[in-house]
């Protein structure tokens, strides 16, 4: 299945799809952003790949879609914008390193294919671009028990960089004390003037299950 939301550009793959004689690609023409994932057709049992080049400007929210079904996908191949792909590859103590990064990457083993120029391209954009591989049946072996949770002590960690972690969970974490957050980052061994970009996963899972819960 083929998804392209440019009438002329599906107009122009369905007569190339004809033409060279290919008849097992369905072509939809449509927004992917407003599809399900869940109504594509797929084998019985199956897990359905993903391969795109997506607009730069959906790339945040298609792969949202992704992490949503990932119980949909088994892996995906995608082009980014060479920053984004950065960011989604980033390690801890890199600026670059961040809530998408912790988040993605606890959810789908994350590879680097290809760099690609902005001079392959015509007409040429303005940005570099990059290929991963996003393995999603190679999450990070370490889970949450209560993944809402870990999501929102993360988005907290990122919400205010500059501060320091204590600092940004206290904004973000309006319900819960000072001593709560002090204790559980005792608990976890974690320095509380660091910032979130310190953190590795594993530290972020633990800060999780430290926190009481969280509303």
């Amino acid at each position: 299945m083929a998804v392209e939301k440019d009438p002329r550009l599906a107009e122009m793959l369905k007569k190339r799809l004809a033409h060279e004689d290919i008849s097992n690609v369905r072509l939809v023409n449509d927004d992917i952003l407003k599809l399900e994932l869940e109504d594509i057709p797929r084998l019985p049992g199956k897990k359905m790949k993903v391969i795109g080049n997506l607009p730069y400007n959906i790339s945040t929210p298609f792969l949202e879609s992704l992490v949503e079904n990932r119980n949909l996908v088994s892996r995906a191949v995608l082009m980014f914008q060479l920053e984004l792909a950065r960011r989604l590859t980033a390690s801890p103590g890199n600026k670059e390193f961040g809530a998408m990064t912790v988040l993605i990457q606890y959810h789908a083993h994350i590879s680097p294919l290809l760099e690609v120029s902005k001079a392959s391209f015509y007409p040429r954009p303005k940005v570099d671009s990059m290929v991963l591989e996003l393995d999603f049946e190679r999450p990070h072996p370490r889970r949450a028990e209560d993944e809402a949770k870990f999501k929102m002590v993360v988005r907290g960690a990122f919400a205010h960089r500059r501060k320091t972690l204590l600092n940004s969970l206290k904004r973000t974490l309006s319900s819960r004390t000072s001593e709560e957050l002090l204790a559980a980052l005792r608990k976890c061994a974690i320095d509380p003037g660091k910032r979130a970009e310190t953190l590795n996963i594993d530290q972020f899972l633990c800060l999780t299950s430290a926190l009481p819960a969280l509303s």
